[in-house]
Order: structure tokens, then sequence, then C-alpha cells
């Protein structure tokens, strides 16, 4: 499937096809052709991803091929033990957990999971959280706390589940005890957002060191829809709002509300996902070499500063 944008580059790469298979099967010499219509479908996926809309870039992080965390986590480690429950209602699928060994260190990495198919995307609820899975997320940190393991978040949701049964279990009360908690943390705490990441359904597994957005992906109180049907009521002005809301990696960093972004590889990450597998366990233990050398305290000093610094405005 490709996204309106990306249907001229489509386009070339089956010319492209076209002009291998004739190359293949006949003895005409279309080499130089061929040539130099790669260069030219490199040229115009440079210009048309370099220079994607804020809508676009959300497009991108729905992407139906795009890596999810289950997806990277099985990529990036040699070892992953899931575990399951809160202890007190039952197992959300929509968050899910574990230990997992990545170049011989121990991690614990917690994530929102979405489906690929209709039956999988019911199972998962279509990565939107219940308070369950908020209360299994801070169990597990707090596991990884007391044996001592850096936590890494992978943050990927259309927000909390908003059912009136989430309410009635307290929601609102379990995403703040995360704030709250997270902040606490002794061991070091790595956020990235990797696909969605929308209000306090991103926010409760999003409090860290470090926190880090892939190059596609949105960050926001609000998705551009939600927004638009609210300020419009219509879902027609979702590009507008989308320009409104400043949600991309580039625009969460110049206003100080995350630390980095990670590159994906040309074309989104769904284009090549054992790359940028690679490039986010490259970028993982790198941060967590850094926050080790730093103690506890002063790590939670310096997680609390830049939190509470947020949308302070010094004249």
């Amino acid at each position: 499937m490709e996204l309106e944008f990306e249907k001229p580059i489509v386009a070339l790469e089956k010319k492209l096809a076209g002009m291998k298979d004739i190359a293949k099967d006949s003895d005409v010499d279309v080499s130089e052709a061929i040539k130099t219509l790669e260069s030219k479908i490199r040229t115009l996926k440079k210009e048309t991803f370099h220079n994607l809309t804020r809508w676009q870039r959300v497009q991108l992080s729905r992407h139906p091929e795009r890596p999810y965390a289950l997806d990277y986590i099985y990529e990036m480690s040699n070892d992953f033990v899931e575990l399951h429950g809160d202890r007190t209602v039952a197992d959300d699928k929509a968050m899910i957990g574990g230990f997992a060994d990545l170049d011989g260190q121990t991690f614990m990495i917690i994530g929102q999971q979405k489906g690929r198919n209709t039956k999988d995307r019911q199972y998962r609820n279509f990565g939107m959280a219940n308070p369950e899975g908020y209360r299994k997320a801070l169990r597990l940190m707090k596991l990884a706390e007391k044996f001592n393991k850096p936590i890494v978040t992978l943050i990927d949701t259309p927000g909390a589940f908003p059912g009136l049964e989430a309410e009635e279990r307290g929601q609102g009360e379990a995403i703040a005890r995360n704030l709250k908690e997270m902040f606490m943390l002794k061991v070091p705490v790595i956020c990235i957002v990797i696909g969605e990441g929308a209000s306090g359904g991103a926010l409760g597994i999003a409090i860290g060191d470090k926190v880090l957005m892939l190059e596609n992906t949105w960050y926001s109180v609000i998705s551009p829809e939600s927004c638009s049907s609210i300020l419009w009521r219509s879902w027609d002005f979702k590009e507008q709002a989308a320009e409104a809301l400043r949600l991309t990696g580039k625009d969460m960093t110049e206003l100080g509300l995350v630390d980095g972004i990670i590159n994906e590889p040309l074309g989104g990450a769904h284009t090549d996902m054992k790359g940028m597998a690679k490039i986010l366990k490259k970028t993982i233990l790198s941060e967590t070499q850094t926050l080790l050398k730093m103690k506890p305290a002063k790590r939670i000093e310096s997680r609390i500063e830049k939190f509470c610094s947020m949308g302070v405005f010094k004249g």
C-alpha cells in the first residue's frame, strides 16, 4: 500500500522493474536507462521525504506496514521474556513488556502494541491501553528498578482507551500514578516514540531521562482529526490542524519537549525494518551508557528539572 505522496515514486519503481525484466528476457541493452532511472528515483525520494508536511508525517506514522513495538523487540534482542498482568484486574494486550537481552545487557522494554489485521487489532484494542495496561507497565518498571535494570519504553498509541469501563476502573488515576512514579525511578529510563504519540495515553509511559522520536512520528496532546473536529466540527481540516499543532519530531525538539530525533531509512521505517532496528538498538545502548555514568539521585533530579521547565517562559 502506498500513500498519496508516494505514488510518483511507486510509478517510477514499477517502470524500473519493467526495464529490468526487459534486460533479463532479451538482448536489448537498457543498462544506461536503468542507471538513469535509479538516479531519478533516489533524487525524487530524497526530495519527497525530506520535505514532508506535518500531516504527511502523521500518515507515515500510521503506515500499515510500519514496525510495531514487538517487531523491534524481537529484532533487537537475543532473548525476550514477556511478562503479563497487573496483579489486580487483567492482562492488557495493548501494553506489552518484559526483560530483553540487547548485546548482553538486560533491559526492561515496555511498549504499546497495535495489530496487523482486524482480529489482531481487536485483540490489541488498536493499541489503546486500559488502566490495567498502565498498572502493568508500572509494575514492570518497579520490577526493573528492583533488579537495577534500565527501562526502555516504545510509544505508539492513538490514545488511552476512552471507554466508560476504562474510566470506571480509574484510567486517569492510573496514568497520573505512572507520571508520578516514573519521575522517581532510580534506574535509567529512555522513552522513544516509534509511531503515534497521542495525549495522556502516550505520556503514561513517557517520563524519562531521554525522550526521543523517530523521524516520521508525532507527539501531541490531541490527534489532528480530533483537533479538527473540535475546532471546525469536521475532520476535513486535519491537515491545517496538524500544521497548527506542530507535532513532528523537529517541532518537539525546537520546543524543548523531546531530546532528539532518530533518523529513519529513506522512505520510512517500514522500508527497512532490520536497518531501523539496528539504529534503534545502537541509540538505546549509547544513551544507556551515558546515563549509567550519572548517580541515581542526579538522574532523578535532572529528570524532574527537565519536565518542570517545560512551558516556562523566561523573559
